[in-house]
């Protein structure tokens, strides 16, 4: 009897900045993009409207994950912005518990955009955790992430 991979099993996200890997993060949200549309109506045609499209705009990406020693590679990588801003290309892949690949994604010219450390209260005994935000002008081929 073959074996099938559970589809709902756990994911974690790995993030590779020009080759540079910045961890495994156990949550990505913004992986989207939309493409705006204007309306032409053409006389004489009342069966339909004209749907052109003009940009495509891409969401930010949020990666979260708890604090682990790849916070200084994050944290590196934004404090290389001082010396100047390019904008390198990103790859993110889904993985499996065991490694295997589910999905990737190639982003072109990556931003981070913010940065969130965890709040550090006694008072609150979660899980200390940090979000990652970056922007990019599109996605491209994964390559071998």
């Amino acid at each position: 009897m073959p074996s099938t991979l559970d589809p709902g099993s756990t994911v974690f996200f790995k993030l590779t900045i020009d080759g540079q890997n910045l961890g495994l993060f156990n949550g990505c949200d913004g992986l989207a993009s939309e493409v705006e549309v204007e309306q032409r109506q053409e006389g004489g045609n009342n069966g339909f409207v004209w749907q052109l499209p003009t940009r495509v705009t891409f969401s930010t990406i949020r990666l979260t994950r708890p604090l682990t020693a790849d916070t200084s590679k994050v944290a590196s990588w934004i404090s290389s912005l001082a010396s100047g801003i390019t904008r390198p290309t990103a790859q993110i892949a889904a993985l499996r518990a065991d490694g295997s690949i589910v999905a990737q994604w190639g982003l072109i010219e990556v931003l981070p955009v913010r940065w969130t450390g965890p709040s550090l209260d006694p008072a609150s005994p979660s899980v200390a955790t940090e979000t990652l935000e970056i922007a990019h002008h599109g996605f491209t081929d994964a390559g071998g992430a």
